[in-house]
Formats: C-alpha cells, structure tokens, sequence
C-alpha cells in the first residue's frame, strides 16, 4: 500500500468512508483538508455519462467564474488595428499580430490563454501543432475567437475557464483557491456545474452526470451525492 503523508492521512480523518456529501457541506470540508502551506487551489472532476469518441456527445465551453480562479492570467492577444488596441486596453498582457504568431511559432509560450479575432484564424492556425498539445490553441466555442477582443480580453482576466471532456468523458477544473471559503467556492462551484448541466447534448441518454469529486491540490476527494446537483 502507498504511503501517504502525515497531513493527508489527518484530512481523510474528517471524512466519512463511501458517504456522498451535499455540496455545501463537501465545499466547506475541502476548505479544512487543504493543509498545506500554500495556497492550494480546489479542483472539481466530473464523470458524465457520455462517450467523447462522438461528435454529437461533446461538452465543452467556457465560463466566468464569479469570484475568479485566484489565478494572475497572462493573456496573450494575436490581433491588428483596432482589435489589437482593444485588448490592450483591456489589459493583454501581450498583443502582436505576424511577428508575434513568428515567436510563438519559435517557442515563445510565456502566457497562460490565447484570444484572437475570427480574421486573423488563418494566420493563427499554423499554430495548432504548437498551442494545440498545451490547450491553448484559441477556439470560438471557448470564447477565445471573438471579434470583440476587449470583452474576451476582460473575461480571461476575470477569471473565465474552459471546460472540456477528456478521453474518459470527465471534465476537469478549478474553481477557486482553498482561501476563499465555502461561499464563494460554492458560487463558483453552482455557476461552473449549471454550465455544465446547461451543455448536456441531446444525444445523452440515461443518467448524465455519474460523479463528482473536488479535492484541493494535496487533499482527498471528496465524493458529491449528484442527486443534489441541478
């Protein structure tokens, strides 16, 4: 059997073995088992019940959270003219057009979220070989396309996520920092799970979230009974 730490074993203590908590009740323990001395960032992982191999049972999309991720987003903005001055004043942290698409191309990864404006995607999608491995490779359905680039700009910075199934239909995300407390993970939490629920496909048939689990960086899962989420 794996050894665990001193600290996780006295987090998993406080847990009640195979019970499915109410999300109040588990949002406020994740905050207790978050022991380390960093600020530990809450993680939420959702199994749907869905088959990512086919098109028509995809999930994905993006939200903003309404208390952010507790993250410093750097935003890099591949744009020209009025677009590029936009998200510059929006606060991009990066804003160029062919040469920057150049140094990117040349390795440059020194920011956290790519947006850019349906016009320049031609130019952009050279890049997919290099953004797309790192999910940073700008799409429409994330918000990331726009052809306002201020507005995508202000969300990313806002604390805007993407969500996404990966290739065993469980979507993975942030939703805040262990300091900011139950109530605002909790709005965090309803605003991502309502996205969520609100992208089911017409295609899913039968129960469509099976499990979900937060759990801070270093802490243990904690199991949410899905009957409660709606």
């Amino acid at each position: 059997m794996a050894k665990v730490g001193k600290k996780y074993a006295d987090s998993v203590k406080l847990l009640e073995k195979n019970k499915m908590y109410d999300p109040a009740e588990a949002l406020a323990l994740v905050c207790q088992t978050s022991r380390a001395k960093f600020d530990e960032t809450i993680e939420i992982h959702i199994r749907l019940g869905v088959d990512s191999r086919h098109a028509d049972q995809q999930v994905r999309g993006a939200v903003v959270l309404p208390n952010g991720t507790g993250k410093t987003v750097r935003v890099c903005a591949i744009a020209k003219g009025a677009a590029a001055a936009a998200a510059e004043a929006a606060g991009a942290d990066i804003v160029g057009d062919d040469e920057l698409i150049a140094k990117i191309a040349g390795g440059f990864m020194d920011f956290d979220v790519v947006v850019t404006t349906p016009d320049m995607m031609g130019r952009v999608g050279r890049l997919g070989k290099v953004l797309g491995p790192r999910g940073l490779m700008p799409n429409p359905k994330a918000g990331t396309v726009a052809p306002d680039l201020g507005k995508a700009v202000s969300e990313a910075k806002a604390g805007k996520i993407e969500y996404r199934l990966d290739k065993t239909n469980i979507i993975h995300c942030p939703i805040g920092k262990a300091s900011f407390g139950a109530e605002k993970l909790q709005a965090n939490f309803d605003t991502l799970v309502g996205a969520v629920i609100k992208a089911r496909p017409a295609a899913c048939k039968g129960q469509y979230i099976k499990s979900c689990v937060i759990a801070s960086t270093m802490g243990p899962g904690i199991k949410i009974n899905q009957a409660k989420l709606s």
